[in-house]
């Protein structure tokens, strides 16, 4: 058990039987009242989102996810499916599957969340580096500031980049923010 004080995003806890992602966490304190703790919760069995505001010394289920390292090897229809070192094949429906779906490639390195042995959703990781297939060339003279093109990845998603980026260039990716970090090093 845990109180809602001590509960952060990426958190899952149960509630009323449902299977909670806890993502944003807000702790709040008014003058008079007491102080409370602000969720938005996803639910991970439907994807429905919800929202709720709790006291600090509510107290929480806390449920314990299992993370599997497998690597992805195909899509199937809405699913997408992963298979990990001993050739276990998992299958991840396309709603769970969040942002991940802008940077999957084949063969990419991700991370299975699974509760009492069932797929719930992909961790990827955290940077990533992909090949620019498009962008505009460069306007000549503009170097006042931080000028930013955008610039289309080999898996169809447009990112932000500097105005020195060129097509077939690979470039580093946070997937966290989406954002632009660098120039990936060429070994």
């Amino acid at each position: 058990m845990k109180f809602a004080q001590d509960l952060r995003s990426g958190n899952v806890v149960t509630m009323n039987g449902n299977l909670l992602l806890v993502t944003k966490a807000e702790f709040s304190k008014s003058g008079r009242n007491a102080s409370v703790m602000k969720f938005k919760f996803r639910n991970l069995k439907t994807g429905s989102p919800s929202e709720g505001i709790y006291k600090t010394d509510e107290k929480f289920e806390d449920v314990q996810l299992e993370h599997k390292e497998v690597k992805y090897s195909y899509a199937d229809g809405d699913n997408f499916v992963f298979m990990d070192a001993e050739y276990n094949q998992f299958e991840v429906s396309k709603d769970f599957m969040e942002d991940a779906l802008k940077y999957l490639e084949e063969e990419m390195p991700c991370e299975i969340v699974m509760y009492e042995g069932k797929p719930l959703s992909i961790e990827i990781p955290v940077k990533v580096v992909r090949e620019v297939i498009y962008t505009e060339p460069a306007v000549k003279g503009d170097t006042s500031g931080k000028v930013m093109k955008p610039a289309r990845l080999q898996t169809g998603f447009e990112v932000a980049v500097p105005a020195f980026i060129e097509i077939g260039e690979k470039i580093e990716i946070d997937t966290r923010t989406d954002e632009y970090v660098s120039r990936a090093k060429v070994a």
